[in-house]
């Protein structure tokens, strides 16, 4: 759910003047401050809406029925749910007289919500054939001319919940893309999903560059501008010791010298679940890694390629990334020391998704890249800010719910939309779970 950092609109006054002349004037600056308000908004949601059509383009029908993973869900769920979203939240409770687009689809695409009610098991939302992909691509339809027709005449609280159901979907347009991956590389022919140019040669970068923090009191947390998540505040205070951070991730090149000194063999590395987690799943490698002849290499949405050793290593999870931090004599950093790092650069800067196209972790170009490329796991775990209070309703379940046995990442990645992460951004995982673009940024005690 947005906090009240994110989108208002406000009345254009307070108070009763006299007389009819002010009156009139009170109504025209309230009406052109609420449309000044409306108009981006409505913006967002074209903009957010054509994407996920665009991201989809490519699959079949097939594509984008099947469910790989119970962790992943299928394509053609993601583009109902998000519509489910804007139906149920504002179309249903904002809009007098609207009516479901189909009585039992609310059945099908609710996720998590239990004040919405029964819903239909998350593993098994590979077995809905039906609907089709075309008759969801025109439940999205209904639904973007119900709420476009809409928005002129929606309250302040139902306009909160359009830029809350925008940033909802622009989430689910991450899982789209990484679902698909997953359910691309369960294909024997490892099917590419887009071409992708032939790429030059790219230098390693050099040793890692170490920018220290004297620590002290930081202020982390959602300042009160823009948009943002609840779980993104209070803002409050965070006391961090003298700290060091690496100024860029860790390359494919430089994990592949972590497998070849025994990084997955050698016990010593790794928490106890996750020493378990690597006998009980076997796991030599990061996500979608195999070695033939000799050479690694890695399955993407471009097909399988070699790795590129410059790039950063992606599709490892919270167990690995910790185990190569105690490899490499650092630690993983918290989430605070990460943030206070983060503050005062551009979000919208480095390698995220522009648009339907490749979409893959690239060399870093120079200059601090705190966002983009790969979600850096944190040591933090994912729980409560002093003073956290969920909304009440059906939309209080968006975070909170989720607040035990996951860990923090932050930054975003090169399958965040643009414009989507910010410096007090909190994404959360399960320590095991690797099929997201998630890399590793090391910090050390000073």
């Amino acid at each position: 759910m947005a906090t009240f950092c994110g989108f208002r609109a406000r009345n254009a006054e307070s108070g009763v003047r006299a007389g009819i002349e002010a009156y009139k004037q009170k109504g025209s600056a309230m009406f052109a401050r609420e449309k000044s308000a409306r108009e981006p908004l409505a913006d967002l949601f074209a903009a957010t809406r054509n994407l996920s059509m665009a991201l989809a383009a490519p699959l079949s029908d097939a594509d984008a029925t099947v469910q790989s993973m119970d962790d992943a869900s299928p394509a053609k769920w993601h583009l109902a749910h998000a519509s489910w979203f804007f139906e149920t939240f504002v179309l249903r409770d904002h809009v007098p007289g609207y009516r479901h687009h189909d009585e039992g689809w609310p059945f099908l695409f609710n996720s998590y919500y239990e004040a919405e009610g029964r819903r239909h098991a998350r593993g098994r939302r590979g077995m809905v054939t039906r609907p089709t992909l075309d008759e969801v691509r025109g439940y999205r339809s209904h639904v973007d001319a119900a709420l476009s027709g809409a928005l002129p005449t929606l309250s302040p609280a139902a306009l909160e919940l359009v830029e809350l159901g925008c940033h909802h979907e622009q989430q689910h347009q991450e899982l789209l893309v990484t679902d698909i991956l997953h359910l691309l590389s369960q294909n024997p022919l490892e099917p590419a999903l887009w071409p992708a140019a032939r790429k030059q040669p790219v230098a390693m970068p050099g040793p890692i560059g170490w920018v220290e923090h004297g620590g002290g009191l930081v202020e982390t947390g959602c300042d009160g501008r823009g948009f943002s998540f609840d779980c993104e505040g209070p803002r409050h205070a965070e006391l961090l010791h003298p700290h060091a951070l690496a100024d860029r991730t860790i390359t494919n090149g430089e994990w592949a010298a972590f497998i070849a000194d025994g990084g997955y063999r050698e016990p010593r590395h790794w928490l106890a679940d996750g020493w378990a987690w690597v006998q009980a799943e076997r796991i030599a490698a990061p996500m979608y890694w195999e070695e033939r002849d000799g050479v690694w290499t890695r399955f993407g949405l471009d097909g399988r390629r070699a790795i590129d050793p410059a790039a950063p290593v992606t599709h490892v999870g919270f167990f690995e990334a910790d185990a190569y931090a105690a490899w490499a004599g650092a630690r993983l950093p918290t989430e605070a020391e990460w943030e206070a790092a983060a503050q005062g650069l551009d979000p919208s800067g480095g390698n995220q998704m522009d648009g339907a196209g490749p979409v893959e972790p690239r060399p870093a170009s120079g200059g601090p890249a705190m966002f983009g490329d790969v979600w850096e796991w944190t040591g933090s775990a994912y729980r409560p800010y002093p003073g956290f209070r969920a909304v009440q309703g059906a939309v209080g379940e968006y975070n909170d719910k989720f607040m035990s046995g996951q860990f923090v990442l932050r930054g975003g990645s090169c399958a965040t939309p643009r414009g989507h992460a910010r410096a007090s951004y909190r994404n959360f995982f399960y320590p095991h779970q690797r099929w997201q673009f998630t890399g590793v940024r090391l910090a050390r005690d000073v």
